[in-house]
């Protein structure tokens, strides 16, 4: 894959050099990460990093792009996540009333 370290932010997530690239090679249209509010975007990547596996931290103590990508969407830790997905998501389920 082309991806390199210049599509990476050190923030978290990608650059708008990294977007552009994603849009240029495979025709994604990708935005740029919203840390705050109620919006379906939002409540989608939380639900997703929710049940992601893996550490937060690398054994040297810094954190992993996991973490970062949390961060940059205004959530502090995968539970934070898991809780605002919780609260936010429509529910699939059908009344019987």
């Amino acid at each position: 894959m082309g991806f390199s370290k210049v599509h990476k932010s050190e923030k978290g997530g990608l650059t708008e050099a990294g977007r552009n690239y994603f849009k240029r090679t495979e025709g994604a249209n990708l935005k740029e990460p919203l840390s705050k509010g109620v919006n379906a975007r939002r409540v989608s990547f939380a639900a997703r990093f929710a049940g992601m596996d893996g550490p937060m931290k690398k054994p040297n103590g810094e954190p992993t792009r996991k973490a970062l990508a949390l961060k940059r969407w205004g959530f502090g830790s995968v539970e934070a996540a898991r809780n605002f997905a919780n609260k936010h998501k429509k529910s699939n389920k059908k009344s019987t009333a």
